[in-house]
C-alpha cells in the first residue's frame, strides 16, 4: 500500500456508496460495435480529471500524483490489484505469485511467457528485479540529520513510497526460467501481497532494458550485473557509484514530461492502453494496446482524458456531451448542479483520503512554538463549514494524522493525541508564543483547485490576526506535485489518498528520510514505532502502535490534518460499467468495465 497524492489515507473499510440515477438520454461519443453475445465494445469514452499529467513515473517522489497514478494503472500490469470492497484480486493472467513458505516468509513472483512491453520485448526477471531495487532501498546509504536532511550518502531511487518491507529481503537472483524472482524475508511483513507488483501502485511499471540504456548501461543484461554484484549500502562506509547513480537519476526524473515524447520507449505499456496523443495542462489520450492479453480486457478503444480543475466546469462539460465521466472536487452545489442535469447517474461516497496543512521542520518553522502559534489559527472547523458541511451535514474536522472518522480506532486515537488544543481558533495564544514576532510564511498548493483555494484563502486570514505575515506560494495543477519538499515553501496544503489496504502507507509519509516525507518530521520513537508496524500482522496490536504513533506526530507540532474528502463520480447515462471506489484509482479502479451503451 502506498498513499498518492491528489489535489484530494491510511487502510479503511469501504463506504457505501449511494447511486443517484436520473432520466437517460442518448448522447453518445461513437458508435460501438456490438459482439455475439450483445455487448457493446469499442468506441471512446471521455473523462474529466482534477490535476494535470506530468510524468510517466508514479512511483517517484515527484512523480505520485493522482492522475499519474491513474494513466500508469492503465497503462501497466501486475500481479494483483484491489477491487472496490477493498479486497486483493490476483491476476494470475499477468503472472502467479506463490507463497513458498510462511515462517520464514518467502514468496516466488512469475511472470507469465507471453507478456510484454509495446516495444515487443519481453515483462521478465530483469524488470522484477529492478523493480524490487527501487522499492527496497536496498543501494541507499544516505545518513539523515534530525530535520530528515542528508548529511552524508545517497538515496539512489528516489521512490515515494516505504522501502521498510521489502528491505526486509536479502538481495534475490533471477529464476532459471528468466521470467521468476523469490523474496525471502527475515522477518513477517504485513502488507507483503500488496508489496510487489501492486496494479493499484503501477504494478511492474519500469522496463529495464529502456532503463539500461537511458542510465549509460550497455543493455538490460548489464544492469542485471550491476545489481547483483554492487554491495548493498552501508550507511557507516557510504561509497560513490557512479554507475548505479546514472541509472538511478534517469529515473528519478527522466519520464517526467506534459507532452508525448517523440522517443516511444520513454511511455512503453505492458497494460491495456498506450498513451497515443498528449496537449500540456490539457488532456492526454489512451489507445487500445494490441497486444495485450493477459488481464482483464477493456471494451473500449480509445480513452480520451481532459484536465479540468473547477467543479463547475467538470459539470458543464457533462452537461454539453464533451465528458462522459467526471470526478470533480465534492460540494453540495455540484451535487445539485449533477442532479438537474437529465441522463446522468451519480456515485458518491466517503473517500480514502484526507486534506492536511503541514508545516515544514525548517526555516521560519524550525522552532516548535512558532509552528504550535500557526496550528492555533488554522479555523478548522470554519474550513469544515464552507467546504464540506453542505455535502455532508455530520462532517467534523478530522482529528488524527493516521486515522478516519468511519475507522473503529479513530475515536481513542482522536480522544488521547491532544488533538483538542487545536479545535477552536486560538489568536491570543499565537500572539503570546510568538511574543511580538511576525514571521512570513509562504503556503504552497494547488491554486487550480477550489477547495485548495478556499483553504489557503481562510488560513492565511486568520493567521495574519495573529501577526503571521502569509505569502501565496500556490502553483499550477500540473506542477504543485513537484514541488513538494523542494524547499521552497514553508507550509503545503494537499491531500493524501491510499489504496485501502495495509500499513506501509505510515512510515511512508511520517519515517524519517522517506521519499514522501516533504516536511522533515523525524522522530526515533516514532521511527521505532513504524518498523514494528510493518513487521505486524495481529490487527489490534497495529491499531495500538498506530495510535501511539499518532499522538507522536500531534505532540511534534506536526501541521493538522483538516477534513475527510467526500467523493462524487457522475457519468452520462451514454456508458456503463462505473462502480464507485473510495481509493486513489477512483473511478478507475475497473476502467476494463467501462463501455459505451447501446
Amino acid at each position: 500500500m502506498r498513499f498518492g497524492r491528489t489535489s484530494r489515507a491510511v487502510g479503511v473499510a469501504a463506504a457505501a456508496a449511494l447511486v443517484l440515477s436520473a432520466c437517460a438520454a442518448n448522447t453518445g461519443t461513437e458508435t460501438p460495435e456490438e459482439t455475439a453475445e450483445g455487448e457493446a465494445t469499442g468506441g471512446n469514452i471521455r473523462i474529466a480529471e482534477v490535476n494535470g499529467f506530468s510524468s510517466f513515473n508514479s512511483n517517484s517522489s515527484e512523480g505520485n500524483v493522482d492522475i499519474n497514478g491513474r494513466i500508469a494503472y492503465a497503462t501497466h500490469s501486475g500481479f494483483v490489484y484491489i477491487n472496490s470492497d477493498l479486497e486483493v484480486v490476483e491476476n494470475e493472467d499477468f503472472g502467479t505469485m506463490e507463497v513458498l513458505s510462511e515462517d520464514p516468509l518467502s514468496v516466488k513472483y512469475t511472470v507469465n511467457e507471453g507478456v510484454t512491453w509495446s516495444d515487443g520485448e519481453p515483462v521478465d526477471g530483469g524488470d522484477l528485479l529492478l523493480h524490487w531495487a527501487i522499492g527496497s532501498g536496498y543501494f541507499n546509504d544516505a545518513v539523515t540529520d534530525e530535520s530528515g536532511e542528508v548529511v552524508s550518502g545517497t538515496t539512489y531511487f528516489d521512490y515515494a513510497g516505504d522501502t521498510g518491507g521489502l528491505a526486509l529481503t536479502a538481495l534475490p537472483e533471477i529464476g532459471e526460467d528468466g521470467r521468476s524472482l523469490t523474496l525471502d524475508y527475515s522477518e513477517p511483513f504485513a502488507d507483503y501481497q500488496v508489496a510487489f507488483g501492486l496494479m493499484t501502485d503501477a504494478g511492474i511499471s519500469t522496463p529495464a532494458h529502456v532503463l539500461a540504456e537511458k542510465g549509460g548501461l550497455a543493455d538490460e543484461d548489464a544492469l542485471i550485473e550491476l545489481i547483483s554484484t554492487e554491495p548493498k549500502g552501508d550507511p557507516e562506509s557510504p561509497t560513490e557509484r557512479p554507475e548505479l547513480q546514472a541509472v538511478a537519476d534517469f529515473w528519478n526524473t527522466g519520464f517526467d514530461t506534459k507532452s508525448l515524447p517523440d522517443d516511444p520507449t520513454l511511455f512503453l505499456s505492458n497494460g491495456p492502453f498506450i498513451a497515443s496523443a498528449m496537449t500540456p495542462d490539457q488532456s492526454m489520450t489512451l489507445t487500445r494496446n494490441p497486444d495485450y492479453d493477459w488481464g482483464p480486457m477493456p471494451k473500449v478503444d480509445e480513452i480520451t482524458v481532459r484536465y479540468i480543475g473547477e467543479a463547475p466546469a467538470q459539470v458543464q462539460a457533462l452537461q454539453n456531451g464533451e465528458a462522459d465521466i467526471i470526478a470533480p472536487q465534492a460540494s453540495a452545489d455540484t451535487v445539485e448542479q449533477l442532479e438537474g442535469i437529465e441522463g446522468v447517474s451519480i456515485n458518491r461516497g466517503n473517500e480514502l483520503s484526507y486534506d492536511h496543512l503541514d508545516l515544514n521542520f525548517s526555516g521560519v518553522f524550525a522552532e516548535e512554538s512558532v509552528r504550535e502559534a500557526f496550528m492555533k489559527t488554522v479555523p478548522r472547523q470554519q474550513l469544515v463549514d464552507t467546504i464540506i458541511k453542505k455535502l455532508n451535514p455530520d462532517a467534523e474536522p478530522l482529528d488524527s494524522q493516521l486515522f478516519l472518522t468511519d475507522q473503529a480506532p479513530y475515536e481513542e486515537s482522536a480522544g488521547n493525541n491532544g488533538s483538542d488544543a487545536y479545535a477552536e481558533v486560538d489568536i491570543a495564544g499565537a500572539k503570546e508564543l510568538l511574543a511580538g514576532a511576525t514571521p512570513e510564511v509562504r503556503i504552497m498548493y494547488n491554486r487550480d483547485n477550489p477547495n485548495r483555494l478556499n483553504s489557503y484563502t481562510l488560513i492565511a486570514e486568520s493567521a495574519a490576526k495573529a501577526g503571521f505575515k502569509v505569502v501565496d506560494g500556490g502553483l499550477g495543477a500540473s506542477d504543485w506535485g513537484a514541488a513538494l519538499g523542494n524547499g521552497t515553501y514553508d507550509a503545503s496544503i494537499f491531500g493524501w489518498i491510499n489504496s485501502g489496504v495495509g500499513v506501509s502507507g505510515v512510515p511512508q509519509i511520517f519515517k524519517t528520510g522517506n521519499g514522501s516525507n516533504f516536511n522533515g518530521f523525524s522522530s526515533p520513537e516514532a521511527d521505532a514505532l513504524m518498523d514494528e508496524l510493518i513487521v505486524t500482522t495481529d490487527p489490534d496490536r497495529q491499531d495500538e502502535l498506530q495510535i501511539e504513533i499518532d499522538k507522536l506526530i500531534w505532540d511534534s507540532k506536526y501541521g493538522l490534518p483538516l477534513f475527510q474528502v467526500p467523493g462524487v463520480d457522475a457519468y452520462s447515462d451514454n456508458v456503463s460499467g462505473l462502480v464507485y471506489m473510495p481509493n486513489q484509482t477512483g473511478v478507475w479502479w475497473n476502467f476494463w468495465d467501462w463501455q459505451i451503451a447501446q
